[in-house]
């Protein structure tokens, strides 16, 4: 049987790297808005881990816009194995 889940407060375990990219680039959140065709309120809610889902069609422009791969802006956090005394 696989392992419990450990999500965080938000009931999932995927982070999203978007601040650090655009740190990286040089870009505002708004300029980001401004190239891909989001609302500066979705890409905050994306950034702050707080999206419950995301398009493909979404996640393909902004790969676009900022070079990169999904796996450079999406990660999944390790499942923690919760400790069990005595074993």
């Amino acid at each position: 049987m696989a392992p419990p889940e450990s999500p965080g407060a938000d009931g999932h375990r995927v982070r999203c790297h978007l601040d650090r990219l655009l740190e990286e680039r040089g870009l505002t959140l708004r300029a980001l808005s401004d190239m891909v065709g989001v609302s500066t309120v979705n890409l905050s809610v994306m950034k702050n881990d707080r999206a419950k889902a995301v398009r493909f069609s979404t996640l393909t422009l902004l790969c676009d816009a900022l070079s990169c791969s999904p796996s450079d802006l999406f990660t999944v956090e390790p499942r923690s194995i919760p400790d069990r005394p005595g074993v």
